[in-house]
């Protein structure tokens, strides 16, 4: 089955709370991931809540890298959406477990922009 992209959707538990508190930290893990990647970085737009929690983008080339942190439960979510065959967004994933100190990461693969005979797209979900 031939899709145009790639979505990996993350759940990454009991990471470093400091870390994921930490906007230079969490942006610097982020950039270090899509570059991981062998992504091309078009944009990157960070921004840290009060009292805490980070939620930010990495606009690639090739779509997105995106997160949005909650410390109070050592836990970030993350996706990572690319397109063509050029990019590893598997290598990224690991990388952010790595990174963020996670000891659980729950992943989800979605293969989107899907043909169908139709004409229509669809996604493909596996876990």
């Amino acid at each position: 089955m031939k899709a145009l992209g790639k979505h990996i959707i993350i759940e990454l538990s009991f990471c470093n709370q400091k870390i994921l508190g930490d906007l230079s930290a969490v942006k610097e893990i982020m950039v270090g991931a899509a570059l991981e990647a062998k992504a091309e970085i078009r944009e990157v737009i960070f921004h840290k809540f009060a009292p805490q929690g980070i939620s930010g983008v990495i606009v690639i080339a090739e779509s997105h890298l995106s997160i949005h942190t909650w410390p109070e439960y050592n836990y970030a979510a993350v996706d990572i959406y690319t397109c063509g065959k050029k990019t590893k967004p598997w290598r990224a994933s690991k990388y952010l477990e790595e990174k963020f100190e996670a000891q659980s990461a729950l992943t989800t693969e979605i293969k989107r922009g899907v043909a169908r005979k139709n004409g229509s797209y669809a996604h493909n979900i596996s876990a």
